[in-house]
Formats: C-alpha cells, sequence, structure tokens
C-alpha cells in the first residue's frame, strides 16, 4: 500500500502543480460567469446581468454581427464602481479601458440566449502607462 501511495502521489501533485486556476487569464482573457469575480489585470470585475444579448446565431446570416451588453461590478481597491460594457464599446476604468472581448457560449439560430449552456465572458484591461 506504501508503495503503491509513492507512486501516485508525484503524479497527482504534477497534475496538481500544472494546472491554471479557473481565474488566471489565459491568452490575456480572464474569464469569468454571471456573478463570478475574476481578476482582469488591475481591477477586478464581476458580471451582474445581461442587458442585451443581439449576437448573430453561429448558424444564420447577419446583415449585423450583434452585440453584448452587461452591467459589471469593477472593484478598484477601496471602491467599487457599477458600469454597462458592450462588445463594440469598451469602458474606461481607473488609468485604462476595460473591454468585453468574449461572450461564450456562441447562439445557434433557433435557441433562446443563455438557456443552454451559462454565459462565460471574456475581459481584457489595457493599463495606461
Amino acid at each position: 500500500m506504501r508503495f503503491a501511495l509513492a507512486l501516485v502521489a508525484p503524479v497527482v501533485l504534477t497534475a496538481c502543480a500544472t494546472t491554471p486556476a479557473p481565474s488566471e487569464p489565459q491568452d490575456g482573457i480572464s474569464r469569468a460567469g454571471l456573478n463570478e469575480r475574476v481578476y482582469v489585470d488591475g481591477p477586478y470585475v464581476t458580471p451582474i446581468a445581461v442587458l442585451e444579448d443581439s449576437r448573430c446565431p453561429m448558424n444564420a446570416r447577419c446583415i449585423w454581427a450583434g452585440r453584448t451588453r452587461l452591467s459589471i461590478k469593477v472593484d478598484l481597491g477601496s471602491r467599487s464602481e457599477t458600469h454597462e460594457i458592450s462588445t463594440d464599446k469598451p469602458v474606461q476604468v481607473a488609468d485604462g479601458q476595460l473591454s468585453l472581448v468574449e461572450v461564450q457560449p456562441d447562439l445557434m439560430a433557433g435557441e433562446q440566449a443563455g438557456t443552454q449552456k451559462p454565459y462565460r465572458f471574456g475581459f481584457r484591461f489595457a493599463g495606461g502607462l
């Protein structure tokens, strides 16, 4: 039994060490679901509510690509602010700009937004100098 534990322990510890935490940015994008707080290279951002999701479904042809608008809470150290952000317009936050760069899952024609899988939002922060 001890021999088996000695063989398994390094494999388990290696797997834990190489798996990134879900809140760590991947590809420079910090991702969160509704009411999940995420660190975005400076501020902490919490998506509060989806105000609009007019994205063009993946299996449709559209004249306009559409957009997604969110209500978000931004934590800046000792204070918090509420903002509206959309995929087509970044928001000025402190000394930089916060952008909503990704919305998942993709929409499909005939499905209602947010009913198949929970929303996931990707954010980027470009800080000032």
